[in-house]
């Protein structure tokens, strides 16, 4: 199921060799000393599980291990996953998500729909989901986008709702509302 990027080796403590390989890649093949050491003097979970633990390879590539000790038949298994691409992923979407350094504001600076999306998703970071808000958090969410000037545009308002999750009536009311109180 992981393969190329896991390897599976069965090991019969008995003998202390390696019974069988599938997907190699640490050099590992069957016949080859198990090496497992004293296994009475593990502390496997409950479940005979050992790990996740971290080993390395000669090639430098950075595994994460588990061990299960099986009792019926008498055997060792060992899935030894190769973290390199998972790495490699995780520091590209790394790149992908980083901050950049300033972004480019004249593109922006008519941008309404941009200033919404602004205005709200602050918003939500800040109180939680719009489906929970109350009124007062609604109005003042619409009293930062009134002061940034959104409203002046024309069919603002819908994606205003749209965003808030509310009807446009129910923005007009508010932006009434908050209007009537600013006076």
């Amino acid at each position: 199921m992981l393969s190329p990027h896991a390897e599976v080796v069965l090991h019969d403590p008995a003998e202390d060799v390696v019974l069988a390989v599938w997907n190699p890649f640490s050099g590992r093949a069957p016949n080859d000393p198990s090496l497992l050491g004293e296994l009475d003097e593990l502390e496997p979970g409950a479940d005979g599980v050992l790990g996740p633990y971290p080993k390395v390879l000669a090639d430098g590539r950075t595994l994460t291990s588990v061990t299960a000790i099986l009792r019926e038949p008498d055997a060792v298994m060992c899935v030894n996953l190769d973290r390199g691409p998972f790495e490699q992923a995780a520091a590209l979407l790394s790149a992908f998500a980083a901050p950049v350094v300033s972004r480019p504001e004249p593109l922006f600076e008519h941008d309404w729909f941009d200033r919404v999306n602004t205005v709200v998703g602050s918003a939500v970071r800040h109180r939680g989901p719009v489906r929970r808000w109350g009124k007062p958090e609604r109005l003042a969410v619409l009293s930062e986008l009134d002061s940034a000037g959104v409203f002046a545009v024309r069919r603002a308002a819908p994606e205003v709702a749209r965003a808030l999750q509310v009807s446009r009536s129910t923005v007009y009311a508010l932006l009434t509302e908050l209007r009537g109180e600013k006076s």
